[in-house]
């Protein structure tokens, strides 16, 4: 599981702690753009593979030819090359294609997650408080070094 993964599991298990219908609607929207991505991942890993197979078959139209250097108009007129050329460009086209779309389902993700963390902000606010020391623990372990000094 990935740093990005673990981050959005833990906003959703803060968020479980809201009842509120924004909440139920914000994790909804975000189990559906994770669907979305790992799907995504998925066609864009079968796009790889054909593109592989393409080229495969270019390579063996390419090698089993027996007059090749000698003959290329036959070569490109062969129909294993020109299925294999076809393959190839249409995978590459859809791979290019997948990706700018998984861009902006990250974009979406990224989003969403914002979101959740405004809502998990709002919760423990309203559950805890506003916090009343706005210095991080590093600046108030050395502060409280100094006061003990002096004493």
């Amino acid at each position: 599981m990935s740093e990005h993964q673990r981050n959005t599991e833990f906003l959703r298990r803060c968020l479980h702690y809201d009842d509120t219908p924004e909440r139920q609607q914000l994790e909804e929207r975000l189990a559906q753009v994770q669907r979305d991505e790992r799907c995504l991942r998925r066609a864009v890993g079968l796009m790889a593979v054909l593109i592989a197979l393409g080229i495969v078959g270019l390579g063996y139209s390419a090698i089993f030819l027996e007059d090749y250097p000698q003959n290329v108009s036959r070569f490109m007129t062969q129909l294993v090359s020109k299925a294999s050329c076809a393959l190839a460009l249409g995978s590459l086209i859809g791979l290019v294609t997948f990706v700018a779309l998984g861009a902006r389902y990250r974009k979406e993700l990224d989003e969403c997650r914002e979101k959740c963390r405004r809502l998990a902000l709002k919760l423990l606010e309203s559950r805890l408080g506003k916090p009343g020391i706005s210095s991080s623990p590093a600046v108030v372990q050395e502060r409280s070094g100094e006061e003990f000094g002096k004493l």
